[in-house]
């Protein structure tokens, strides 16, 4: 029996974690999306660290390149996840009524 190759392994865990990630992101209903959007911002966080530890036990140029782009891609998608998460919660505030100016009396 031959051994399976581990790319061929780590592809099918590639297209089944698309295919899952896909179907959970849509089936999300809207009022569990903010909560959803901090816990990615963490795994987010989580992948930052990841990066730079790839990026620093690695001896080839190449390696170094793409963990630092990936530490660059990771904390755009942390910084910009946090703008979305912070919009979408100024749209839950009460908004303050503005108070009336009085009224200019005729002569």
């Amino acid at each position: 029996m031959d051994v399976v190759s581990p790319t061929l392994v780590n592809l099918i865990i590639f297209v089944l974690a698309i295919y899952v990630g896909y179907h959970v992101v849509w089936t999300v209903t809207p009022a569990l999306h903010t909560p959803l959007m901090a816990v990615t911002n963490a795994i987010s966080a989580i992948v930052i660290v990841g990066a730079m530890l790839a990026a620093a036990l690695t001896e080839t140029g190449l390696g170094k390149t793409m963990g630092v782009l990936a530490v660059a891609l990771a904390a755009v998608n942390v910084f910009g996840g946090f703008l979305v998460t912070r919009r979408m919660l100024e749209m839950f505030k009460k908004k303050e009524k503005k108070a009336l100016p009085p009224a200019e009396k005729q002569p």
